[in-house]
């Protein structure tokens, strides 16, 4: 069956010459057997018309919050639920502006802001405003909330500049589309639960105990993991780091026992379970309800701690034939024989080993390195990669491991 057969798109239309374009594109759209719907900004219908746009996608072109002359609105929420794609096209710099900043200031952002399918940018300008920092923070930013970019193609400008800024040709974007619906989603639907980051161990209101984890790897495999097609639950510590996706629920803790309660809370339903974060061992026996001080005469401080809970181990003993568990393991030492211990321990069929004594691996670091091993006795090293490559490494273990027969307990 053609990829775009039965697939609902909505075209989000902004004012740009390029405009025309959409067209041809949607006329494309419908001859794959798709269902168009158009949505133009406000100026957009300066550049083409919309009584060209409804004809050609057999739709009225929706371009205000509320419809004309009848005191009914075009329900962006309902728009956003319906379209199995949105792909704006051509996407100005001001356009791609509001959508990084949710300025839902008319219906195509509105739209947007409410689409819980894949949206795919078509961006549309002059060379220079393409090239200025402002427009890449733009694209960068974008795609960190899981869009798809489908990037301009060099030519000749509207200006009568050459360079890239030229809108994607209509076939190219056809293209574009029917790849992504052609490419096999290897997690699609799968329910993929995931820890990442430190915890924090509040001592008193101001201080905690921590480690150095800032949930870069864990926040990769949830990347990786949406666009494989998986539905997500990211259980994270405190992070400096932002991940948007429609198939993805953050819920931010700060203590160990903050985290398996949220974890535990979601484990059952979960298909496949990686404990990436970085979970404090211990955490403070009493914790003080006002700043600790100085006292003179008193140079040292005594804290007890207690054991926290140990939140793969105690999920892992309800695990389930059908559940794959993941589990992390940092050491300094005697590292192959300790993740040997935890994988038994702790009923993971996965672990991956990374070691403070590599270089570039471990907290912090932009890349890592790595060793996978399995319970059926499958070992690999991954070497040195970024963070995002070794994610989807990590992955490809997972879908190899779902799909050994030898795996069923």
């Amino acid at each position: 069956m053609a990829p775009l057969k039965d697939k609902k798109i909505i075209i989000a239309v902004s004012a740009s010459i390029a405009a025309y374009k959409v067209a041809i594109l949607t006329r494309l759209f419908v001859k794959e057997g798709a269902e168009v719907r158009i949505i133009m900004s406000p100026s957009a219908s300066s550049f083409i018309t919309p009584l060209t746009l409804s004809t050609l996608s057999k739709n009225p072109v929706l371009i205000d919050f509320v419809k004309d002359n009848t005191g009914l609105w075009n329900n962006h929420v309902e728009l956003g639920l319906w379209a199995d794609a949105l792909l704006i096209a051509p996407a100005t710099a001001h356009t791609m502006a509001k959508c990084v900043h949710g300025i839902a200031d008319n219906l195509l952002i509105a739209t947007y802001l409410s689409a819980r399918c894949p949206v795919f940018f078509a961006p549309a300008m002059d060379l220079d405003m393409y090239q200025h920092p402002s427009t890449q923070e733009s694209f960068r930013l974008l795609q960190a909330y899981g869009n798809h970019l489908i990037p301009a193609a060099h030519g000749e400008l509207a200006s009568g500049l050459s360079g890239q800024g030229r809108m994607a040709e209509p076939e190219n974007i056809l293209d574009f589309l029917k790849k992504y619906w052609a490419s096999p989603k290897e997690l699609d639907r799968k329910k993929v639960l995931i820890t990442a980051g430190p915890t924090q161990e509040a001592i008193d209101p101001v201080r905690f105990i921590s480690n150095h984890s800032t949930g870069k790897m864990g926040y990769a495999l949830a990347e990786t993991a949406l666009e494989k097609g998986a539905e997500v639950t990211l259980v994270s510590g405190p992070t400096q780091l932002n991940l948007h996706h429609p198939n993805l629920k953050i819920i931010h803790v700060k203590s160990a026992q903050e985290m398996y309660e949220a974890t535990s809370a979601h484990f059952e339903d979960a298909h496949i379970t990686i404990f990436s974060a970085a979970v404090a061992d211990y955490t403070p026996m009493h914790t003080a309800t006002q700043k600790i001080k100085k006292k003179e005469g008193e140079d040292n401080l005594q804290i007890q701690l207690k054991r926290t809970i140990d939140i793969a181990q105690t999920l892992g003993k309800t695990k389930k034939n059908s559940q794959i568990l993941v589990g992390f393991a940092l050491e300094t030492n005697n590292e192959l024989e300790n993740a040997k211990e935890k994988l038994k321990k702790k009923n993971f069929d996965l672990i991956v080993l990374n070691s403070l004594q590599d270089k570039g691996a471990g907290f912090g670091h932009d890349t890592n390195k790595v060793s996978i091993l399995s319970r059926l006795g499958e070992f690999e090293e991954i070497p040195l990669k970024t963070k995002k490559e070794v994610a989807s490494e990590i992955w490809v273990k997972v879908y190899d491991f779902m799909h050994n027969p030898e795996n069923i307990q």
